[in-house]
């Protein structure tokens, strides 16, 4: 029997099982209804249920079907009908927000991202509060101070609106202690300003000055290494007169944050335009001129030319 099987080409497990299913009905390869499917009249009828209580859950409708002898089956059956027709109802129904960000402010002072970083000087940790404006990205105000409290964050925001008395912007925060204090609430509330709080774990809701902090940190905290809290005072300042006033940031083009807080941005960008039109306006012009300009060429030497020319330097010498 080996034999006969290695002759014919097939494996044994295939003709041991061709062997098996002899005389029985050829079933395996499609599928055939059993016994406990569901009619199309019942999946109709679970439908037509459906819709006329669209407010119903599953299994209620469940047993609802079957206490009114419209149909009987099981809560599994009512599921895989009604979300083969895509009519089930999630309990979520509102999508979630999370990781979308915030409708991005069109004009500065719109908002105010504040949040505190810690900062190791000698090995003492020590705070520093930042405000950011949202749409220029400009350093509104920062101190760096020993501790930081409901009250320090109070004062610190208070010295940014002093800076612009008729701002009103809306503050974003995370949910640190000194922002989800009522006093904090109150004073966002007397200023006339409003405040929404990130979601829990979710720095990136606070991106813009998470990424300020990490920049400051790479550029000057770290690699400048201040000894006392004044000379690190004094070095973050130098560093954020740089940061807002020359500091070309990549979110907003390549601009700093100085222009695009005073709104010369968009002259920037046309005075960008004008200078790349004229380089390449200048590059065309001179393939131009070399294109028309004429080639100067020498004409070739004839032999004897060049024998007269190499006896009269005295290169060849003529023997008699």
């Amino acid at each position: 029997m080996a034999h006969f099987i290695s002759w014919l080409g097939l494996a044994p497990s295939k003709y041991y099982n061709w062997q098996n299913r002899y005389g029985k009905a050829n079933e395996h390869n499609a599928l055939i209804p059993r016994d406990f499917w569901l009619e199309d009249w019942e999946k109709k009828a679970i439908v037509d249920f459906y819709l006329e209580h669209p407010l119903e859950g599953y299994r209620r409708l469940t047993f609802m079907m079957l206490d009114r002898d419209v149909v009987a089956v099981s809560p599994s059956s009512v599921y895989r009908v009604l979300r083969a027709g895509n009519l089930l109802r999630r309990w979520n129904g509102k999508p979630s927000k999370k990781g979308t960000g915030f409708v991005q402010p069109l004009k500065p002072h719109e908002h105010w991202h504040i949040d505190v970083a810690y900062v190791n000087l000698c090995g003492t940790f020590y705070y520093l509060c930042s405000i950011l404006d949202g749409c220029s990205r400009y350093i509104v105000h920062w101190e760096l101070r020993q501790s930081m409290n409901e009250k320090d964050v109070e004062i610190i925001l208070q010295r940014a609106r002093e800076k612009y008395p008729n701002a009103t912007p809306r503050i974003i925060s995370d949910n640190g202690p000194q922002f989800i204090a009522k006093d904090f609430k109150e004073f966002v509330r007397i200023a006339g300003m409003t405040h929404v709080r990130t979601a829990p774990f979710y720095p990136q809701s606070n991106g813009k000055l998470e990424r300020y902090h990490k920049t400051i940190k790479n550029e000057c905290i770290r690699p400048k290494v201040a000894l006392s809290l004044e000379e690190a005072r004094v070095q973050i300042a130098d560093y954020i007169r740089y940061y807002n006033a020359e500091r070309l940031h990549s979110a907003l083009g390549y601009v700093a944050p100085k222009d695009k807080l005073e709104g010369q941005d968009k002259q920037i960008f046309k005075e960008r335009d004008k200078k790349l039109e004229a380089a390449r306006e200048a590059r065309k012009q001179k393939r131009l001129e070399e294109k028309e300009r004429p080639v100067l060429r020498c004409p070739k030497p004839t032999p004897g030319e060049i024998y007269n020319s190499l006896t009269q330097q005295g290169t060849l010498s003529i023997s008699s």
